[in-house]
Order: structure tokens, then sequence, then C-alpha cells
């Protein structure tokens, strides 16, 4: 118990720190996006969570229909 206590310690600090880097490199950039740039920052996060749940979704469906069982002749 007290080794997953430390483990989720050890990754709330790492979690905290690239928060916190990642905040400050954002914040540190001294340029504008303008409304295209806008769009194409809001698209591509977009697109990329419905391809990452569309795969998710072929790992789960590949899964439970039997598609990843081992054939096993012996």
């Amino acid at each position: 118990m007290m080794q997953k206590a430390l483990l989720v310690a050890v990754l709330g600090v790492f979690l905290a720190v690239s928060v916190w880097f990642a905040s400050r490199a954002w914040f540190s950039v001294d340029a504008e996006l303008t409304g295209h740039g806008w769009f194409a920052l809001a698209l591509g996060v977009v697109l990329s969570f419905v391809v990452g749940g569309g795969l998710m979704w072929l790992l789960f469906y590949s899964s439970r229909s039997g598609r990843d069982d081992i054939d096993q002749d012996f």
C-alpha cells in the first residue's frame, strides 16, 4: 500500500512539473495567433481526439468480438 501511495505522489509531482513547464513555455512566446491559426489548432485537437477515440473503439471491438483470440490446436 505504501508503494502505491509513493508511486501516486511521484507521478503527481511529474504531472505538476509538466503542467508548470508547459504553461510557462506557452505564455513565454510573444506571438499572436490569427483566426486561421486558432482554427487550425482547434481542428488539430478535435481530429486527434476523433482518431484516438476511433482507434480505441476498434481495439475494444476487436477484443470483444473474439478476433484477438489465439487458436490453439493441441
